[in-house]
């Protein structure tokens, strides 16, 4: 396609062309913010949280804190938060402790899944509003072009009809690209929230473990667990 068509196109779907094309890109550096976003959070979470399941069924608070604490994991919030609740709180409190972060993690997960939703949504919208301005652009042309002494006729406005279609076509291709990204995220979402819940059910098990007299005995920082990144 030559510089000139593509003109000739835009000029035909008006405006519209410029904002499908412009959400297009949008929803390509969405999908790949949240690519990078969420590489490798579901084996760091479970690496993390064997870890610490290793050190609290040997009896090592300190040691399993020390590991939450150091962690750059994104579950690590998780863990650090039921430690801090745990060695003031248990019960129904540190349930709830818990359960508020892995709310706030699932919100951490599906930031900017809503523009992809709203994309795919509208965007035919938007490119049929091109449609119907490049229809009604060529109507207007062909007014004009019998009014100076042009032949007109149903070729020329199938013509404009059939061009203006494009700003629909781009519309279409563009929420299924924005629709297909949501999908996935929401599937690969859906994995990692009831791995997440897994992993801190076992976690609060294993903290009441440790806390039988209802709070988690005095840390101490005598010892250096191992990172995980």
């Amino acid at each position: 396609m030559s510089f000139d068509e593509l003109l000739h196109y835009l000029r035909l779907g008006g405006f519209t062309i410029i904002v499908i094309l412009a959400a297009s890109l949008l929803a390509i550096g969405v999908g790949i913010e949240r690519f990078i976003a969420l590489w490798g959070v579901g084996s760091k979470a479970r690496e993390l949280g064997q870890l610490i399941a290793r050190h609290l069924l040997r009896g090592e608070v300190a040691a399993a804190r020390g590991a939450a604490e150091r962690s750059t994991a994104m579950a690590a919030d998780l863990f650090r938060t039921g430690f801090e609740r745990a060695a003031k709180t248990t019960g129904p409190n540190l349930d709830a402790a818990v359960g508020r972060e892995l709310v706030a993690l699932r919100l951490k997960m599906r930031r900017g899944l809503w523009i992809l939703g709203t994309i795919g949504a509208v965007a035919p919208f938007v490119g049929l509003f091109g449609t119907v301005w490049g229809i009604m652009r060529s109507f207007k042309d062909l007014g004009l072009d019998v009014e100076s002494g042009g032949t007109g006729g149903s070729s020329a406005v199938m013509s404009g009809i059939s061009e203006a279609l494009i700003a629909t076509a781009i519309g279409i291709v563009v929420a299924v690209e924005a629709v297909v990204l949501f999908n996935i995220f929401t599937a690969r979402l859906a994995r990692l929230s009831a791995e997440f819940r897994l992993i801190a059910e076992e976690f609060v098990e294993l903290l009441r473990e440790q806390s039988p007299n209802g709070k988690l005995p005095p840390v101490t920082t005598d010892s250096q667990p191992p990172t995980v990144s």
